[in-house]
Formats: structure tokens, C-alpha cells, sequence
């Protein structure tokens, strides 16, 4: 579904990507990985259209959208929820939720995209009538995740979405992803979080210097002695009992 191949690019004289390829397959999650200022979020925002690339070229769903403006790669079914967990904090959760369905003409479409937000996030719908600028920093990143599917995307990008959250919330957070992704939808986050990424995704990259360096299923990359020794402390973590997810 999205294919990102030899991808060079950065801000201003300061380049950061130098190269980078990957691909994401429909109805896959997977993981990109890597310490800080490797380029993990620069490529977000390369693919997403809030950087134009220097060279190398961007392909989603048989298209090329390298160069494309933001809200028409978000019109081609392509969602960024950003590292920030920014909202505006003057309105309600679901006036910020609406915000993102800005390019969904059909008001039932939109309707239903707000009550599936709300299956996902019942604290949301709980809250929705609440000001954002009081929310938790975990209730934020649902309501950012929320606003992403608000346009019934086919594939969302999570930068970051474990950032700052209490344990707890990262856990909630991730189950949440895996029932996205049960019902359909595309998933490639960056994270640092890498033992709970690799647990949740089916396939990793690994980002150095702008340019991948490791590949492979997560399972594998799990077990990776460059993996494990770096970004594991040498332990593994058990995927049905994190996630929930066994028989």
C-alpha cells in the first residue's frame, strides 16, 4: 500500500534522510524504529507532505504523492497523527474530533466515523461535551488518534503514540492500535517504545543515520541480538500476555 523508496531530505542545508526505503503492505502494522534524530519522524512528514523530499520517491495505494500538498494526501486516504498531541484546548473533545473529518463531505459518513471513534475511546464519548485544555495527556493522544480517524482513512501513521503516557495508558493506548488494526486499518508507527512496538506490529524497520539498517518480521526482530542488546535491555516481553491478545 505505501512504498517509500530512496528517500533523501531534510530542513533547510541540514540533511537527515539519506536514502531511506521501506514498504508497508495493506492491512499491516509495522514498526519504525530508532534512537532520537535518526529521521523516524522526518520520514513521517516526508510521506505526509510536510516536507518535500530532495529526491528518492513516495508511492500510496498505486499513486505517487511525493511533492503533494498535506490535506491532499490526507484526501487520498493517508492520516499523520503528529508527536505532539496537539488540540485546541478552548473547544470540546468532539468539536476537535470534527475537525478531523474536515475533507468528509457526506454528514452520515462523518457521523458514523464519530461514533466508531467513540467505541474505540468510550472515555471520549464520556467526556465530549468536557474542554480539551483539560484533558490528561493520555485522554489527549486519544483524541488525537480519534481526530485522525475521523476521515475513515485507509492507512494512519502514529509518531510517537506511547510518548509521556504512564505505563498503564501505554497499554491501553497499544490494545487500542490492535483493535484498529483488527478492523481493517493500515498502521505504521514510530516509536520509541520498542519492546511494546515489536509486540504489536508484524514487521520493524530499524532507522540509523536516515537510512534503514534492519529489517524484518517482528517476531524475528524481537530475538535480533543488534535489536535486543540496543533497544531491549536483553529481555523479552510475551505478546498475548501484553496485549491481550491470546486464545
Amino acid at each position: 500500500m505505501l512504498e517509500i523508496k530512496d528517500v533523501v531530505g531534510g530542513y533547510g542545508s541540514v540533511q537527515v534522510l539519506n536514502g531511506a526505503s521501506l514498504k508497508v503492505a495493506r492491512g499491516q502494522i509495522v514498526a519504525l524504529l530508532g534512537g532520537n534524530g535518526t529521521g523516524k519522524s522526518t520520514l513521517l512528514k516526508a510521506v505526509s507532505g510536510l516536507i518535500k523530499p530532495w529526491s528518492g520517491s513516495i508511492t500510496f495505494d498505486g499513486e505517487r504523492i511525493d511533492g503533494l500538498r498535506p490535506d491532499l494526501i490526507v484526501r487520498r486516504g493517508l492520516v499523520q497523527v503528529t508527536q505532539g498531541k496537539e488540540v485546541f484546548p478552548g473547544m470540546t473533545v468532539e468539536e476537535n474530533l470534527k475537525l478531523g473529518a474536515f475533507v468528509v463531505r457526506d454528514r452520515a459518513k462523518a457521523s458514523r466515523a464519530l461514533d466508531r471513534v467513540y467505541t474505540y475511546f468510550p472515555i471520549l464519548k464520556e467526556r465530549r461535551q468536557q474542554l480539551s485544555g483539560t484533558l490528561s495527556g493520555g485522554q489527549l493522544q486519544m483524541v488525537c488518534i480519534g481526530r485522525g480517524l475521523m476521515s475513515s482513512p485507509k492507512m494512519i501513521m502514529l509518531d510517537e503514540p506511547s510518548s509521556a503516557l504512564a505505563p498503564q495508558v501505554v497499554l491501553d493506548i497499544f490494545r487500542t492500535i490492535h483493535r484498529i488494526t483488527q478492523d481493517g486499518m493500515t498502521v505504521l508507527m514510530v516509536e520509541q517504545n520498542v519492546r511494546m512496538a515489536l509486540l504489536l506490529a508484524e514487521y520493524g524497520y530499524v532507522i540509523m543515520d536516515g537510512v534503514i539498517h534492519i529489517e524484518g518480521p517482528a517476531d524475528q526482530l524481537i530475538h535480533d541480538d543488534n535489536v535486543r542488546l540496543s533497544y531491549l535491555g536483553g529481555t523479552v516481553a510475551n505478546r498475548e500476555a501484553s496485549l491481550g491478545t491470546g486464545a
